[in-house]
């Protein structure tokens, strides 16, 4: 199982620098090259801080009129929090490009609770040219009430969802995981999509 080491912040200002960076987001279900994506994370005695800096020269960025709505056919960043991989709960944030987030909890396979709400998340997002950039914070608190966090343990699943415009004036769909599941189609929401999020010093 893959597994990434998030080091410890030992300055109140985050230097992301310090972090691992986590890079190898691949296209699992088509052939072609997938745009630079990178992940780091940082933990203090408080907080998870993640980061995604994302290259992307075409964003689809629809209009409606809840974060649900806005989100769900939105390039953007994921990441799953499992206690346990039989994913029975899992907990979900998808994050757009300009901050909109679609907290949920889930059992598998694909039973959604669209009302759960992530306590404490903190997100902030900018798209500059040709990029974007998605950080926030979560309270370990919240992830040890989830029993998500054990010990400096837990399972995640990190993802990008990379829409683009095609000629027809269609939105064309790719779904880049950090964690092949190798499925037969698309699908994150599954036990071999996760690996380990370590926390260390």
């Amino acid at each position: 199982m893959k597994r990434y080491q998030v080091r410890s912040s030992a300055s109140s200002i985050l230097e992301w620098s310090h972090a691992e960076t986590l890079a190898d987001f691949i296209f699992p279900w088509e052939s072609r090259e997938a745009p630079k994506t990178e992940f780091r994370a940082l933990w203090d005695e408080t907080h998870l801080h993640f980061r995604f800096d994302c290259q992307d020269d075409d964003l689809v960025l629809p209009d409606g009129p809840t974060a649900k709505d806005r989100v769900i056919e939105s390039d953007r960043v994921e990441i799953f929090f499992a206690p346990d991989l039989s994913l029975n709960p899992y907990f979900c944030l998808e994050m757009s490009p300009r901050g909109d987030v679609l907290a949920y909890e889930a059992r598998f396979y694909r039973e959604m609770n669209w009302d759960w709400r992530c306590e404490g998340l903190q997100i902030d997002a900018h798209i500059e040219n040709d990029h974007y950039t998605v950080s926030g914070s979560i309270p370990l608190d919240t992830l040890r009430q989830l029993k998500v966090l054990r010990s400096r343990e837990m399972h995640a699943g990190i993802y990008r969802a990379e829409f683009h415009h095609m000629a027809d004036g269609t939105v064309h769909s790719g779904w880049m995981p950090w964690v092949n599941p190798n499925t037969e189609r698309p699908d994150f929401h599954v036990p071999t999509s996760f690996g380990v999020l370590e926390l260390v010093d």
